[in-house]
């Protein structure tokens, strides 16, 4: 099939399929998407953060936790372009690998927070009344905390580490998704193709995951897109104060921590690794409003 050919077949009036719909809204979208040259810059971002954790292995000399006295506190340079630290190590190589952990992070927290969250705002704006009332006041209490003081208070029990810091994060992220879907599931429950799933005898929870759901995922999504930044500045923090990823392991924000102290003489030693997470949660909110504007064209103005 010739480009043309395919693009005729995507922008058919009347598609012949289901997949051929489902491939015309996602050609579409993107269509809407690539209008939007910041959101594009966005996703360069995170692709190529993807790319680089993918060929980590390739790209380094080593993996980052290799020694070098001998080269300790390098400026950046031919040979180091990034600088070295405290222990001679590569800040560039530490950079690559610490993309690994900030994927590994925000992969692991989203696979937990966005069914917990959708599962429980589905519910709570389907049903109402009373499972309504206790769902939101769950919501209510995770909402009045900060999210970083309630991840360090729950690390703190835990215990450091990354796969706990993950756990934290988790269940400190999950309200406001609970929030988004219940909005959305309050003002489809009613709709009439609801109405006719029950005249059909569809039970609660059939309508809940064939209806209910995906029309909510959307939003769902773009705040995920959105709350990536935080994510990471999260574990970012947490790591910097010693609770999350612990060394030599390259997190970035365990590489700020024990540079710190070489802010005013070695400057690259902390900074390079915060331009990192400024880099990386600059392409996921970039990208998130450009997929806030692919769903809902209205908030686009």
């Amino acid at each position: 099939m010739s480009i043309l050919a395919l693009r005729s077949w995507l922008l058919a009036e009347v598609p012949g399929s289901k997949s051929q719909a489902r491939c015309q809204r996602l050609f579409i979208g993107w269509l809407a998407f690539r209008r939007n040259p910041v959101a594009v810059i966005g996703l360069l971002i995170i692709v190529s953060l993807i790319l680089i954790a993918a060929l980590a292995p390739w790209i380094t000399a080593n993996d980052a936790l290799e020694l070098d006295l001998g080269q300790r506190l390098q400026p950046p340079g031919s040979e180091h372009w990034l600088g070295t630290d405290e222990l001679g190590r590569d800040i560039l190589d530490r950079i690559i690998w610490g993309s690994r952990i900030t994927l590994y992070i925000v992969g692991l927290v989203s696979i937990i927070v966005v069914p917990i969250g959708l599962f429980i705002g589905i519910v709570a704006g389907y049903l109402g009344g009373w499972v309504d009332t206790v769902l939101m006041r769950l919501t209510d209490i995770f909402l009045a905390f900060p999210r970083l003081i309630l991840a360090m208070a729950l690390v703190a029990a835990l215990g450091p580490g990354l796969e706990n810091a993950v756990l934290a994060i988790a269940l400190t992220t999950w309200s406001p998704f609970a929030r988004i879907a219940r909005a959305e599931a309050l003002t489809i429950r009613n709709s009439d193709f609801i109405l006719a799933a029950r005249m059909q005898g569809v039970s609660t929870a059939g309508i809940l995951t064939r209806h209910v759901a995906p029309l909510c995922m959307s939003s769902v999504i773009v705040r995920l897109t959105l709350d990536m930044a935080g994510i990471i500045l999260t574990a970012a923090g947490l790591g910097f104060l010693g609770l999350g990823a612990q060394p030599p392991t390259p997190e970035w924000g365990a590489m700020i921590s024990l540079g710190r102290q070489y802010l005013i003489d070695q400057w690259w030693v902390p900074t390079m690794p915060g331009i990192a997470i400024l880099i990386v949660s600059l392409g996921f909110n970039l990208l998130g409003d450009g997929l806030r504007d692919v769903f809902d064209p209205k908030s686009g103005g």
